[in-house]
């Protein structure tokens, strides 16, 4: 089901295009719970337009606040399916316990993909410390007609054990030991279609990121070989936009239709701390009509359902 959202549309806000496929600044609105729903209907539509759109500016806002804004726009979930004690609204982004310098889109080893995260910044390195994020909708749109189809006829298992330490040749500290176990404390598997149809738009992306844990039907090389194949039309410098954060930024992300990076280029004792609150998405739907289906877990304690493509 596509939303129209045009024609309530607020023209006081500003949107600032920053790329030809993905990335917009929006000025003139502060965000919170009070929000008129024209402000509400314009974020919508630029969201569905730009994939990922920032604020500058938003100092007053706090958890509280980001929360309630979030309820303007969809559900939240709870913060994580596994990983409980960093946040009881919000989950804490924090570099003392990880940096997810991969990329990735959200918790895609469940059934309910989210469809959309709210960050916002509360402690910042004194240099580096940004975030990439690239349109998987592009991505796709730039495969060849041959590869194209042979996407939308893939399914890919995504887990959330995948092998991050391995991939990153990293030495992990006991906080980020202790966060890995939490965040692996309860298996998920799910199968998604390679090619998803966005609920709200009608647009084709690629759903991928480090999540993938191999290509239904095809041995670990051949797995491996394609989804670079597909991973490397993702990142695409000309499918990304990089956001230097400053605070009281707060980002606002379509997890359908994008993957996202946290640069991983401030020192140890620099500390990095956003939260993140994340909104119900839709069971992902392939090209052939095929939803997602479930191999391990159960994420209903997580989030409900987003049904606007029922």
């Amino acid at each position: 089901m596509s939303v129209d959202y045009a024609a309530q549309t607020d023209t006081s806000l500003e949107v600032v295009k920053l790329g030809t496929h993905i990335g917009a600044q929006i000025d003139g609105v502060r965000l919170g719970g009070d929000l008129s729903a024209e402000a509400v209907a314009s974020i919508r539509a630029a969201l569905n337009e730009h994939k990922v759109i920032f604020f500058r500016g938003q100092q007053h806002l706090t958890e509280e606040g980001q929360y309630a804004f979030a309820q303007l726009l969809g559900s939240p979930t709870t913060p994580h399916p596994t990983v409980t004690s960093h946040g009881v609204r919000s989950l804490a982004i924090d570099s003392h316990t990880g940096r997810a310098n991969s990329w990735h889109t959200d918790v895609t080893f469940v059934d309910r993909v989210p469809k959309a995260s709210i960050l916002r910044a509360v402690s910042l390195p004194s240099y580096g410390g940004s975030t990439t994020w690239a349109s998987t909708v592009a991505a796709y749109a730039a495969l060849p007609e041959p590869l194209k189809l042979l996407a939308e006829n893939l399914r890919a298992r995504h887990t959330n054990t995948y092998d991050y330490a391995a991939r990153h040749n990293v030495d992990p500290t006991e906080d980020n030991k202790a966060y890995r176990a939490e965040f692996e404390s309860a298996y998920y598997e799910t199968e998604h279609p390679v090619v998803r149809v966005h609920p709200e738009t009608g647009e084709r992306a690629l759903l991928l990121g480090h999540f993938v844990k191999q290509f239904v039907g095809l041995g670990k090389s051949e797995s491996d070989a394609l989804f670079r194949l597909f991973q490397d039309r993702v990142t695409r410098l000309e499918h990304t936009t990089r956001w230097n954060w400053t605070l009281g930024d707060v980002a606002i992300w379509d997890n359908r239709a994008t993957q996202h990076y946290a640069i991983d280029d401030y020192d140890g004792a620099e500390h990095r701390k956003l939260t993140r609150i994340t909104l119900a998405g839709d069971i992902p739907v392939g090209v052939d009509g095929r939803p997602s289906t479930i191999i391990a877990g159960n994420a209903e304690h997580y989030s409900v359902i987003d049904r606007i493509a029922a």
